[in-house]
């Protein structure tokens, strides 16, 4: 049985071969020689990363559609396909994480925060000019026929 000094060593060290071996402990039930408290860390951490990559879909989303309203001039291909398919990977990844929709609000907010600098960085338009907060429903900016227009 490894000491903890060992787990501790092998997590640090050789993260691929700490985590084959943890593997092979949990399938053969030897929970006494597992490293159950760098497990659960690594666990929480995978749920982060899923909610890290739904904030970072739909601040590209975000980001096309606010350029779409507020550069119309701008309108091209290339953002309607951005939009599509960023919509596509959102749905997607609701679909394999259906738990993060309870955290919507907060990954909404913490999108289109992002989605505003690059809005404001890719268009050179005032930071100022686009809403301080998320003028569209995440129902709204998903809806495939959503395409918002210019005041």
């Amino acid at each position: 049985m490894p000491s903890s000094a060992g787990k501790n060593s092998l997590y640090e060290h050789d993260f691929y071969a700490w985590a084959l071996e943890q593997a092979a402990l949990l399938r053969a039930g030897d929970m006494s020689a597992a490293d159950i408290e760098h497990i659960a860390e690594e666990i929480e951490s995978m749920g982060k990363a899923e909610k890290r990559e739904l904030v970072s879909r739909l601040a590209v989303l975000l980001l096309h559609l606010l350029k779409w309203r507020f550069q119309p001039a701008g309108q091209c291909t290339s953002w309607r396909l951005s939009i599509k398919e960023q919509r596509v990977e959102v749905a997607d990844h609701l679909a394999d994480n259906p738990s993060l929709r309870a955290r919507m609000p907060e990954a909404l907010a913490a999108a289109y925060r992002r989605a505003c600098l690059g809005a404001a960085r890719e268009t050179a338009l005032p930071e100022a000019i686009f809403p301080p907060e998320c003028p569209w429903p995440f129902e709204r900016i998903m809806e495939a026929g959503f395409w918002p227009a210019a005041d």
